[in-house]
């Protein structure tokens, strides 16, 4: 249970340092959104732009069987080098936006 807390800190600490350095204005809002009950984290776009609505997730990292999933990362920073920066072994790190077939060519777990 001590790693799973862990790894939720490291997930939020992430997530944050990410959103506070990420582009906004008046009119687009980067919302980090945490459930820790369900172990799910995102960091999301919301807002108007140029009288045009404007919403996206472009990090979304789940914790699932004691494992890191990274779902999505519509982002430059490679986040899953980040968490093995961190100390967390790459087989708690699933790359869950490649297909799973593929997953056992990443060096990191398969699921």
């Amino acid at each position: 249970m001590e790693k799973i807390e862990q790894y939720r800190t490291y997930i939020q600490n992430l997530l944050t340092e990410y959103a506070q350095g990420s582009p906004s204005d008046d009119e687009v809002e980067t919302q980090l959104i945490f459930d820790q009950e369900r172990d799910h984290y995102q960091v999301v776009y919301a807002g108007w732009k140029n009288r045009r609505p404007m919403y996206g997730c472009v990090l979304h990292l789940d914790i699932k069987n004691g494992k890191i999933w990274i779902q999505y990362n519509g982002t430059e920073i490679d986040i899953a080098d980040e968490l093995v920066k961190l100390g967390v072994p790459k087989s708690d790190i699933v790359l869950a936006f490649h297909e799973p077939l593929m997953r056992q060519y990443t060096g990191f777990a398969v699921g």
